[in-house]
């Protein structure tokens, strides 16, 4: 089968997907509850945390238009013509201009909603003042049977670096709704250039630049701006970025590999602390090692990510302690209204609505010729792959999961690099005019 058929054919098994998954709940009357009881609605979207809420215009809507249209007319040229250093520029300045103008066709509360809401990081993170005991007392406050103390669901639901990032912010003047939300777009928008700059470094220049519009342009930025997984994301592509350089590095420089890999193992085991899931981060972490063909990083950088989480059990918070504690409250909560013969695939429809349904298309072409021509891009996709069907088998994800999936999907919209170049013309198009649609026919709550 021809690779334009296996495009076409994993492009309508996406579409296909999507109609199901938003069709089933509200044709079957099936309650699957997307969104917590007490916010229910009959707008819920499930496969989405959301709302249906449509919208024709808002204050971001002629930025993110005309973005898309300089973007299906240029992006590619630019990429393939582009100084190196001047690409990675351009893809941050439009990552960052392309997730505000989206959120902002919501208006400024399409920056601040997020992190406003009480049960995000924000609101605690104003109220600490004795980090020590913050970090000695974080699994203490994970149960729901320790209300009235208990942490809000997203604080419980991470450990505990992500409220100290937060906690940071606020020290240092940023604390205000629109200031955390502005540093954490910042922040986000550097995951495209790491992302590229690490494929670069493992000798696939060609293939970055070919998907360098997807990943920049790409409809997570809906969803991006403003979570705190976009954040986690973005340090997490860090993390790989060092990792790839330690490998590609080391056998000719000791220093430089061992600095390189070091400062991956800091990254990555920061990574662990920031999110549960993020421990999946090992899968893409192996493809870079096998990618760089060194396993030289590995014994440094895992003794630096070791480094992190013992530094944390030292100082009261011990990870393999408090995530049964953390199962324990999930299962407690509205994870067991929320039916797994739904989910299971439903999560997969999400991930389509994160990432654009031309994944779909890209996944399909991976196979035996693509490995012959895109080595890195197999391995980096294939372990992205691995590491969302490993979070969604294990159940502890169902629903929520558009926020989620943020750090493994720049690695997953790498199979855009594998198609002919007349899909990736206007498939471009179709990414582009599904984020609009998304950002104007919902209400996303991350």
């Amino acid at each position: 089968m021809t690779a334009t058929r296996r495009a076409g054919l994993g492009l309508l098994a996406a579409v296909v997907l999507l109609a199901v998954a938003f069709a089933v709940p509200q044709l079957a009357d099936w309650e699957v509850w997307p969104r917590a009881p007490r916010s229910m609605s009959d707008l819920a979207i499930p496969p989405l945390h959301g709302l249906w809420d449509p919208k024709l215009f808002g204050p971001g809507t002629l930025p993110a238009v005309a973005l898309a249209l300089l973007g299906w007319r240029y992006a590619a040229g630019l990429a393939a013509r582009l100084p190196w250093r001047r690409l990675l520029a351009a893809a941050y300045v439009a990552a960052l201009a392309w997730m505000l103008a989206l959120a902002l066709v919501d208006g400024e509360p399409g920056l601040t909603r997020v992190l406003g809401n009480d049960v995000e990081y924000l609101q605690t993170a104003r109220e600490v003042d004795d980090v020590g005991e913050l970090v000695r007392t974080y699994v203490d406050r994970i149960p729901l049977s320790a209300a009235p103390d208990n942490w809000p669901t997203h604080v419980a639901g991470h450990p505990p670096l992500a409220l100290l990032f937060f906690v940071g912010l606020v020290r240092v003047g940023l604390g205000g709704d629109l200031a955390a939300a502005l540093v954490v777009v910042v922040l986000a928008a550097a995951t495209a250039p790491l992302v590229l700059a690490t494929v670069r470094v493992l000798g696939a220049e060609a293939a970055a630049r070919r998907a360098a519009p997807f990943l920049v342009l790409t409809p997570a930025a809906v969803f991006m701006a403003v979570s705190a997984d976009a954040l986690f994301g973005a340090v997490a592509a860090a993390g790989l970025l060092c990792l790839a350089l330690g490998a590609t590095r080391g056998p000719t420089s000791a220093r430089a590999g061992a600095g390189w890999s070091v400062l991956a193992g800091l990254l990555l085991g920061c990574c662990v602390m920031l999110s549960y899931g993020l421990g999946l981060l090992g899968f893409l972490a192996v493809a870079v090692l096998v990618a760089g063909r060194s396993w030289w990083p590995l014994p440094v950088a895992g003794t630096a990510a070791l480094v992190v989480v013992l530094g944390f059990a030292a100082g009261g918070f011990a990870w393999w302690e408090a995530y049964p504690v953390l199962h324990d409250r999930y299962w407690e909560g509205i994870a067991a209204d929320r039916p797994a013969s739904y989910w299971m695939w439903g999560n997969l429809a999400a991930l389509i609505v994160c990432s654009g349904p031309l994944l779909g298309a890209g996944l399909a072409v991976l196979g035996r010729a693509a490995w012959r021509a895109e080595r890195v891009v197999v391995l980096l996709a294939g372990a992205a792959a691995l590491a969302v069907a490993a979070a969604d088998l294990s159940r502890m994800s169902k629903a929520e999961v558009e926020r989620i999936w943020l750090p493994f999907v720049p690695w997953l919209l790498l199979t855009t690099a594998l198609l002919p170049e007349r899909w990736r013309r206007w498939g471009l198009a179709l990414q582009l005019v599904f984020a609009l649609v998304v950002q104007h026919l919902l209400y996303t709550s991350w």
